[in-house]
């Protein structure tokens, strides 16, 4: 399986623009900029769809974690924060912290807690990105 995304970018770094488009349509030509990715402009950038993807990966991860545990989740929530740091010359992805709440009917803690470091050990995106990768994760009541 594979999955295609796309960018165009017009310009220097600074005065800039550009584009990312997915496959699927789901993005098109949403727009991307210096701004957007360094200081609080309008537009994606590259951290947030990671963070998006993080956190969509790793929700389908734990819904199948909890289903090998016997529980069934009414719904899962997770942010996963990226943080992006200047680190020598460049600027690296330095860590990602997943916060998880999900709501499980008749779940135990302790089975919750381990199904979701399995999830966040073993989801794809999990095992792609090379930095720490930090979590909470809670039941609702």
């Amino acid at each position: 399986m594979k999955r295609k995304g796309s960018a165009v970018w017009n310009g220097g770094l600074k005065e800039g623009k550009g584009t990312v488009s997915t496959e699927t349509g789901v993005l098109k030509d949403v727009q991307y900029s210096f701004g957007s990715r360094f200081e609080t402009g309008r537009g994606t950038n590259p951290e947030e769809l990671i963070g998006a993807a993080h956190a969509g990966c790793f929700s389908m991860a734990l819904s199948g974690e909890l289903g090998k545990a016997g529980m069934t989740p009414e719904s899962i929530r997770t942010t996963a924060t990226v943080s992006l740091e200047k680190v020598g010359d460049g600027f690296t992805i330095t860590a990602v912290h997943l916060d998880v709440t999900a709501k499980i009917p008749g779940a135990k803690p302790d089975a919750f807690q381990t199904a979701a470091n399995n999830a966040k050990a073993g989801c794809p995106v999990s095992r792609l990105l090379k930095t720490n990768i930090t979590m909470d994760a809670k039941l609702e009541p």
